[in-house]
């Protein structure tokens, strides 16, 4: 995400949109170039479908097959090479690429997946403590795409807002958010409703979409400097990133979003209840995070709430 100035042949719209690119703007005002991190129009797009375009080859290859040469992508993409670079220097430290000096770029090692809660009707999400706030950084409609259309189960082709927005604590910046929200369940969907209120309250009585279930992953990363600007943090400082599928009570998605979190002002709590009065067992395989195997002998399923963001 470290690229602000448009590509040649495109210009960003008042929306944030990619002129020339498939979608149209919502006529959001933009971002001044004293806003947050100084973005200008169209960047904070033009990064994510750098890297949208970037995750799509890397979900259609395996661990340690190379990705194409940057003169193939540029081309492919229609990008230069130092937007190019930065995104895929963004996935590398993030780990999802490894880049190996005189070989080129491949798929990095699958990652190790530990599911928090075993049992599904024992989640519970608190609200965040703070007064949250949104401060809109892009606003537009788009075509979903390869990547995004998966997750929503549309046609690439199918349109969808695209929203990037700053979301705050008293005041306080704390996370970037990107949100991919299917434009056929929302029409007519303005800044101000992003900005202000709750989004699954306004899908819940303007729309009559009900939220009911959301597969969240939670991994830790850095920040590139553009985030960090907008965050207010040094350049690779820690952070948490969220990645969320939202389905409504019929189980069609209604939801994609990819959020990052500065890692000194964020956490996640958890409460396990252990059911140490069971009768011991064999210890079953894997273990919980925090809790060495063997710790839990009992053998039975631990009962987990977690503390943490899903707000609208």
């Amino acid at each position: 995400m470290g690229e602000r100035e448009p590509e040649p042949g495109t210009a960003g719209t008042a929306g944030g949109a990619v002129a020339g690119a498939p979608g149209t703007s919502t006529g959001v005002a933009a971002p001044r170039a004293g806003g947050p991190g100084g973005i200008r129009p169209g960047g904070v797009l033009k990064r994510e479908r750098v890297r949208d375009a970037v995750l799509t080859m890397v979900e259609e290859r395996g661990p340690g097959d190379a990705i194409p040469s940057e003169r193939t992508l540029c081309a492919q993409l229609g990008v230069s090479r130092p937007t190019l670079r930065a995104a895929v220097d963004e996935l590398v430290t993030a780990g999802i690429l490894v880049r190996e000096h005189g070989r080129g770029v491949f798929v990095a090692p699958e990652k190790i997946t530990q599911e928090l809660v075993q049992d599904r009707h024992s989640l519970s999400m608190p609200r965040a403590a703070g007064t949250w706030t949104s401060r809109l950084l892009e606003f537009t409609t788009m075509p979903a795409g390869a990547r995004v259309g998966r997750k929503l189960r549309l046609s690439p082709a199918a349109d969808i807002f695209y929203v990037a927005r700053l979301r705050l604590v008293d005041g306080s910046p704390m996370a970037i958010e990107h949100l991919h929200i299917p434009a056929a369940l929302v029409p007519g969907l303005t800044a101000r409703e992003l900005e202000h209120g709750d989004l699954y309250q306004h899908l819940r009585t303007h729309h009559g979409v009900h939220v009911s279930e959301a597969t969240q992953s939670i991994e830790p990363t850095v920040v590139t400097r553009a985030e960090a600007e907008v965050l207010d943090v040094p350049e690779l400082f820690p952070a948490l990133l969220f990645e969320r599928l939202t389905s409504d009570s019929t189980g069609r998605p209604v939801e994609y979003v990819h959020s990052l979190y500065r890692g000194d002002r964020y956490r996640i709590v958890s409460r396990l209840k252990l059911a140490a009065d069971t009768v011991p067992t064999e210890p079953p395989d894997g273990h919980h995070p925090g809790i060495p195997p063997g710790d839990l002998a009992h053998g039975r399923p631990v009962a987990a709430s977690t503390l943490g963001d899903v707000q609208g």
